[in-house]
């Protein structure tokens, strides 16, 4: 089978070459992991060979994560990192205008990015240097799941755009991914349901890419006697670092109810809740990431939380 010669079922026609490539960018706890493996799964059950692989650091909340998913009709010798990928998925928005993740850098000439967005607008955009596909699929997993863990509509989603791949194959993928997680059984029902939406929601294009050269790599000499040891003495860049736009859900105080107790101060793990003279909490929504800790343990329910409606850049 031939990628380049493959009519698919809802009629787009696709020319992706021999290989197609796929990059997942969001944060943790989103599923960008899991959304790349169903994605490889859904490929692989409709005939082709599949790759996947994650990147990231600490297991942080909130923090960026990126995987990938190559899909062929021939042996897979590439590894690593997608430079150029033919399709970006980008979970969180707010990472469009992260300076660190990037996450449309490398994106071919006629590639699709698909973009997780509650700001209205076109849900198709169609340039000369590529596509860009906007869904809501957050709210839809808020209003079916109750969680925004977009891992499954997110692969589906992406799988609609290749053109390669039926609603059946993502939804036996998700499935099997899904179970081997240990996931509730009712868990699993309502991704179903998400997928099947989110795939359906997703629009139709006939999409070509025009290949061009992966950049060049510079070969560096890292010989041992140029290694320089010091101790570190300047102050580090994490101030830098605004994880503000880490946020799914903004916590709101209501000073009439707040007592100034100081526990949501005592329990953010990120101390961004500082206090005022009166100790009552002042939240740094520049590095509050929306962990809800506060939410949970304000003895007088005096904080709630409200849907973000910001993408920080």
């Amino acid at each position: 089978m031939n990628l380049k010669s493959i009519y698919p079922p809802h009629g787009i026609r696709i020319y992706w070459g021999p290989m197609l490539r796929i990059r997942f960018h969001g944060r943790g706890g989103q599923g960008v992991k899991t959304s790349s493996r169903i994605l490889g799964r859904a490929a692989f059950l409709a005939g082709f060979l599949a790759q996947d692989s994650p990147i990231y650091g600490a297991e942080r909340r909130g923090a960026p994560v990126v995987a990938f998913t190559r899909i062929s009709d021939s042996v897979i010798l590439e590894r690593g990192f997608i430079f150029n990928p033919h399709i970006v998925v980008v979970m969180d928005e707010s990472l469009i205008g992260d300076w660190l993740a990037r996450p449309l850098e490398g994106l071919l000439r006629g590639g699709v990015a698909l973009i997780n967005t509650a700001q209205a607008g076109a849900p198709l955009e169609v340039s000369d240097s590529h596509v860009v596909v906007r869904l809501n699929i957050t709210d839809e997993a808020l209003k079916i799941i109750g969680r925004p863990v977009i891992s499954a509509p997110a692969a589906a989603s992406a799988a609609k755009i290749t053109g390669l791949i039926r609603k059946k194959q993502v939804l036996e993928a998700t499935v099997e991914e899904l179970t081997e997680l240990g996931l509730a059984e009712e868990t699993v029902e309502k991704n179903l349901r998400l997928v099947s939406e989110v795939y359906d929601m997703t629009p139709h294009h006939s999409i070509k890419i025009n290949e061009e050269p992966s950049r060049s790599l510079e070969v560096v000499d890292l010989r041992s006697d140029r290694v320089v040891f010091s101790d570190i003495l300047e102050v580090g860049n994490a101030y830098l670092r605004k994880t503000g736009n880490w946020r799914v859900f903004t916590p709101v105080v209501d000073y009439g109810r707040c007592t100034g107790c100081m526990v949501c101060y005592v329990y953010c793990p990120d101390s961004a809740v500082k206090l005022d003279p009166d100790k009552k909490p002042v939240i740094d929504y520049e590095n509050c990431k929306g962990c809800l800790i506060c939410v949970l343990e304000c003895p007088m329910r005096a904080i709630t939380f409200v849907r973000e409606a910001k993408a920080y850049a």
